[in-house]
């Protein structure tokens, strides 16, 4: 295994308080501090900090992340932290997906379908390729990590090594690399596929950007070349030229041929238990059908080595018994570092409730298929990991959130009680670590309660005392007609308001944003819209209605993020309208004051001056640049405004088909660039089209 240590190169240098963040996760680790919390503001650098403590720990990271936006976020984040090592992306490969599924109430089956990303399919198989063969490899994940992928095992064994004068012909080079999953294609060459010619043969791996080229011989291989699979050229360069190397196979799900007639044997032996179990039951039709479709998937199996929903039949290939879990990316950790590596989970407070919940959800959808005669029972084997499942194959973890649940603190806790007489106390207090501070100096908003009986009258009052200082304010309701009719309202008040949420399309909502940091509006009324990812250092006000409402979008968590919308500017503050204090009201009041607090003083003691941040607004597309779409330009997010309704409806079936043939181009595009919701609102487009 090649080993290459992990170098951090950054123009910046942590600060005092990551300083200490580094030093305190980094002495836990060593120490055998197993779950650990990362309490981070945001905006106060959590990434760099991680990215150091990866650096001082040198041993192989998973990130997890809750969304593949943000995971790309943090991809591109660590590639550029680090140039020099196999910083890899895993996430789901698709850019549509439809999963099989069966309607009992109608009666309608529906096939999988899906569109493979091209590139996110390499990006995934050099992800496992790295994690064999290089200790200095990083992976940003969304929670796709854990579901199935084939064992790892089938995948690190099939691998074919070639060497200059390795004694093989070319008939068995051939079969080998068809058992790898690569298909021939003398005439479109592209990752995944082999061609012949003559005395060479040329294999694009599906997870590299080189072709490899091998000049074979009587009865050897004679030489190895790299070359650009584009203009044909060979690439002379030092890290790139070959006298051997190691091919992995094209898919993750691999099946061992030695193996295969031992699976074939079981499939068979299930399929006539199961088959017999229905006609039992009466279910004849269901029995027909089931016979019909495995028959079918063995014989493909038998003659191709893969089938459409190979991984149904995952468990038999890998050697589990029912009920064992499946073999995911936390497995490629497991079987060469064992438990020497490292976890991070990217805003903790939403990954892990997304991956204690997925397995659930799976279950159903698969149980109508296996009831209705679609698919043999080891198909559920297909699944996503059972929480439990997935805390004991991890090492640990190292949980990132400005808001931590309480599982994670105590989950923490109790990993700091069983070594915390090896630990230094400076460094270590119950397994939390904070970093409350900003660059920028800016601390968490001022906090004050008012009574509910006089709220709309009250944040008018507030709203105009901010417009006449050219700040901006957002309100949040409770729900989507208290945000119009709000809206309505303030509008007859002369105020400039709109509302924001989950009805209006994203590129809408983008612009409404824009235009209340531009001043065109002096308030936003929002629902859950407003908790995270809004970045508007113009708005110095947060008004939350009802906050007495006690409920999910009125919990500690929502509100603290909530009171995070004002914290990019000097002047921000919080007003809670509420006739009661609720337990949630009262401890997150009570957080962002002990927040507020200690960041008042840092400022003080180190003679920071808190500076409001400073973000350009981009510009808004001129009539004149959307007018046609015949011509697509440039910025593919300009595509999005031109598909509406009454557009559609104007258009020829024709003239459907070359528009959906250009979008599918530029939804790839957009994919590529790892812009996965301008992708999915171009698809939406298609979808509206093809309609």
């Amino acid at each position: 295994m090649l080993s290459k240590k992990f170098k951090l190169k950054s123009e910046y240098l942590p600060t005092k308080e990551q300083k200490d963040a580094i030093e305190s996760l980094s002495h836990g680790v060593e120490n055998g501090l197993a779950n650990q919390v990362l309490l981070g503001v945001t905006g106060s650098g959590k990434t760099f900090t991680v990215a150091n403590v990866i650096e001082r720990l040198q041993k192989p990271a998973l990130i997890i992340s809750h969304n593949k936006t943000l995971a790309a976020q943090l991809y591109q984040e660590f590639k550029s932290f680090f140039p020099e090592n196999a910083v890899s992306f895993f996430v789901s490969y698709y850019d549509f997906y439809q999963p099989e599924a069966y309607l009992p109430a109608t009666d309608t089956y529906i096939e999988k379908d899906a569109d493979i990303n091209e590139l996110i399919d390499k990006l995934r198989l050099a992800a496992t390729s790295n994690l064999l063969t290089r200790k200095d490899t990083i992976i940003v994940a969304s929670v796709s990590c854990i579901y199935n992928i084939g064992s790892p095992k089938n995948y690190a064994s099939n691998v074919f090594y070639a060497e200059k004068g390795l004694k093989i012909d070319r008939k068995a080079i051939i079969r080998k690399l068809i058992e790898l999953q690569y298909e021939r294609n003398d005439f479109g060459f592209h990752r995944g596929t082999f061609r012949v010619r003559g005395s060479s043969i040329d294999i694009y791996p599906a997870y590299k950007d080189e072709g490899i080229r091998l000049i074979i011989g009587k009865d050897n291989v004679e030489n190895i070349a790299v070359f650009d699979p584009l203009t044909g050229s060979i690439l002379k360069s030092d890290n790139l030229s070959k006298a051997s190397f190691n091919l992995y196979p094209a898919k993750h799900y691999i099946t061992d041929p030695d193996k295969s007639i031992d699976a074939f044997g079981l499939i068979k032996k299930d399929l006539q238990s199961r088959v017999k179990q229905l006609n039992k039951e009466g279910k004849n039709l269901e029995a027909h059908r089931l016979t019909q479709r495995v028959t079918y998937d063995l014989e493909m199996l038998a003659e191709l080595g893969y089938v459409k929903g190979i991984e149904n039949y995952s468990r038999y290939f890998d050697g589990r018994n029912p009920g064992d879990p499946p073999n995911t990316l936390l497995d490629y950790y497991i079987d060469p570092y064992k438990k020497d590596w490292l976890l991070f989970v990217d805003e903790s407070h939403i990954t892990f409730p997304q991956i204690r919940g997925m397995y659930s959800g799976d279950l159903s959808r698969k149980q109508t298929l296996v009831d209705y005669g679609f698919r043999l029972p080891s198909a559920k084997d297909n699944r996503p990991l059972k929480f439990d499942e997935f805390l004991r194959r991890i090492p640990g973890f190292i949980a990132c959130s400005a808001t931590p649940s309480d599982w994670e603190l105590s989950i923490a806790k109790e990993s700091f009680d069983k070594v915390k007489t090896s630990l230094r106390k400076s460094i270590a207090n119950d397994g939390l670590t904070q970093q409350l501070l900003r660059p920028t100096g800016i601390p968490d908003p001022e906090i004050d309660v008012r009574p509910v009986n006089t709220q709309v009258k009250d944040v008018i009052a507030e709203i105009l005392k901010r417009k006449n200082l050219r700040e901006r304010s957002l309100i949040t309701t409770l729900t989507k007609k208290t945000a119009e009719d709000l809206s309505q309202f303030l509008l007859d008040k002369g105020l400039k308001v709109h509302y924001l949420h989950s009805d209006i399309k994203t590129l809408e909502r983008t612009d409404i944003l824009d235009n209340l940091r531009k001043g065109l509006y002096d308030a936003i009324i929002g629902v859950n819209l407003l908790r995270e990812g809004l970045d508007l250092p113009e708005v110095s006000l947060v008004a939350i209605l009802d906050a007495d409402k006690e409920g999910f979008l009125r919990s500690q968590v929502s509100l603290i993020q909530t009171m995070g919308r004002a914290a990019r500017h000097i002047n921000g503050k919080v007003i809670l309208y509420a006739d009661t204090m609720t337990g949630s009201m009262e401890r997150a009041i009570n957080e962002v004051k002990r927040r507020r607090e200690f960041q008042l003083k840092m400022n003080k003691k180190y003679n920071i001056n808190p500076k409001s941040i400073v973000k350009p607004i981009r510009e808004r597309l001129s009539e004149d640049e959307v007018d046609t779409l015949q011509t697509i330009v440039s910025d593919r997010s300009k595509v999005i405004g031109l598909i509406s309704k009454d557009f559609v409806e104007s258009l020829t079936p024709l003239d459907s088909k070359k528009i959906v043939i250009k979008l599918r181009r530029e939804m790839k595009m957009a994919a590529q660039d790892l812009n996965f919701e301008l992708a999915a609102e171009i698809r939406d487009r298609v979808r509206l089209l093809e309609k």
